[in-house]
């Protein structure tokens, strides 16, 4: 068994953990605590959650590190990703969903070395979807082999994407300017709140592209991995590069339906992670 495969085995164990805590709490009264905004939520929840999981993985493995979202939030630290095996935890990816106890919400955790992603997970323990790569091994669903549709043309594909709030008016302006572009074009629209669960729709084929603007490093580490691993692209939405602390990608189920659509979004920049 390789180190890798030691980590998952481990995180795995304690993700199944962390899940039971979700689905205890999700319908039970919350005690909520605003961030940035009072769109911007964090629970007790999320805070065990990501508790639970740094501890574990900290007992066996002091050395690594962590990007955590409500520790990093918390402490405002600007994201450094070093060559050290660091894990990118969103203990509660879709906290407004939980606090409205809408079913879609998850664990999204990822593993980087040497600034390389080695595994994703992502597990939704309200409706038991369970999503996990390893590179170079391939994107599964409830230990299933999953692949993207390979759909290769915009009016055919099922487009996953998030509108924002009022409270970020430009953010929300440039949304809705490429809805206006983009709904008549593509097939249909969804959103699920959750940015690691609407690109895992496009990993297991159930999708065929996702864009956002605004998420950030624990929203996208583990899902690009599952992305990339089921045979889809990652993305700029802009058509470069995918840099995982931009806070803005574009996923899709194949090269040529990425090229397409990145042509005609208007851009959006948030500050980095």
């Amino acid at each position: 068994m390789t180190e890798i495969d030691q980590y998952y085995e481990l995180v795995l164990a304690l993700v199944k953990q962390g899940g039971q805590l979700i689905r205890e709490n999700i319908s039970k009264q919350k005690t909520i605590v605003t961030k940035s905004s009072e769109v911007d939520l964090v629970t007790e929840t999320d805070q065990m959650v990501e508790r639970l999981l740094i501890d574990g993985i900290s007992a066996k493995y002091p050395d690594h590190r962590f990007v955590g979202e409500e520790g990093t939030s918390e402490m405002k630290k600007r994201v450094e990703l070093t060559d050290a095996p660091t894990w990118i935890i969103d203990p509660v990816d879709g906290t407004m969903n939980f606090v409205h106890t809408m079913p879609h919400t998850c664990i999204s955790i990822g593993l980087y070395v040497n600034k390389k992603p080695e595994i994703g997970i992502v597990y939704n323990p309200v409706l038991e979807q369970f999503f996990s790569a390893r590179r170079g091994k391939g994107a599964f669903y409830n230990g299933a082999p999953i692949k993207v549709s390979g759909e290769k043309s915009l009016s055919k594909a099922l487009m996953m994407m998030e509108t924002g709030t009022s409270r970020e008016p430009e953010k929300m302006r440039i949304v809705m300017e490429n809805l206006r572009i983009l709904v008549p074009r593509v097939h249909g629209t969804r959103a699920l709140g959750s940015c690691a669960l609407n690109m895992c729709m496009v990993a297991m084929g159930a999708a065929d592209l996702m864009y956002e603007f605004g998420i950030h490093v624990w929203d996208v580490a583990a899902a690009d991995l599952i992305v990339r691993e089921a045979g889809g692209v990652c993305i700029d939405p802009a058509g470069g590069d995918f840099d995982p602390l931009s806070r803005r990608v574009l996923c899709a189920s194949s090269a040529e339906l990425a090229k397409e659509s990145s042509k005609l979004f208007v851009q959006y920049y948030p500050e980095r992670d």
